[in-house]
């Protein structure tokens, strides 16, 4: 009985150390002064979402412990948006309908994204992100640089053993490479 209370709290360290992994990458800077992801609540909303759907595509691949992390790293990514919308002063009310919208959206870039990345459309998914991180404006910035991004971080993910997943230790690559930005 004690042993699975031990699990837990080796699991919390590896779930607390990967999504911090995950949130220091969804807020590299370049991001938002290359690739065109306006620095707004909105905009780091969907770079975290660009950054979960990129993990958990690669841990749908993985064995049971990194589906497993998976799914405790979603509950923590919802969570952080829960603290998050309640510190902007969304009273206890509104936290509910607010969340299911946030679920809603990310679930629905989930879909979007998982499409155009298995089908390498750099098209496609520049589209898709144009339309996510920019949906007011009619002349938005062209989104294939980060399109190009998710691509490369994905082939680039592919190559994390699993060993490296089930200790939280999974990194993305860094924006920016030449080959990477697209512009």
């Amino acid at each position: 009985m004690f042993g699975l209370f031990r699990k837990k709290n080796r699991n919390r360290a590896i779930v607390d150390r990967q999504y911090q992994t995950l949130t220091a990458a969804a807020r590299i800077p370049f991001f938002y002064t290359d690739l065109d992801v306006p620095d707004t609540v909105m905009g780091r909303f969907e770079m975290l979402s660009v950054v979960m759907i990129l993990f958990f595509r690669r841990t749908a691949k993985a064995e049971g412990s990194g589906q497993e992390l998976a799914q405790e790293i979603v509950d923590a990514f919802f969570q952080d948006i829960d603290h998050s919308i309640r510190e902007l002063g969304i009273g206890d009310q509104g936290v509910p309908k607010r969340m299911k919208k946030l679920a809603g959206m990310f679930y629905g870039r989930l879909e979007r994204y998982a499409a155009a990345l298995e089908a390498k459309d750099v098209e496609g998914l520049a589209e898709a992100l144009r339309r996510n991180i920019h949906p007011q404006e009619s002349d938005a910035p062209d989104m294939r640089g980060l399109a190009l991004w998710m691509i490369a971080a994905e082939a680039d993910l592919a190559g994390v053993s699993e060993d490296e997943i089930s200790r939280g230790l999974l990194q993305l690559p860094a924006p920016g490479l030449s080959e990477n930005s697209g512009k």
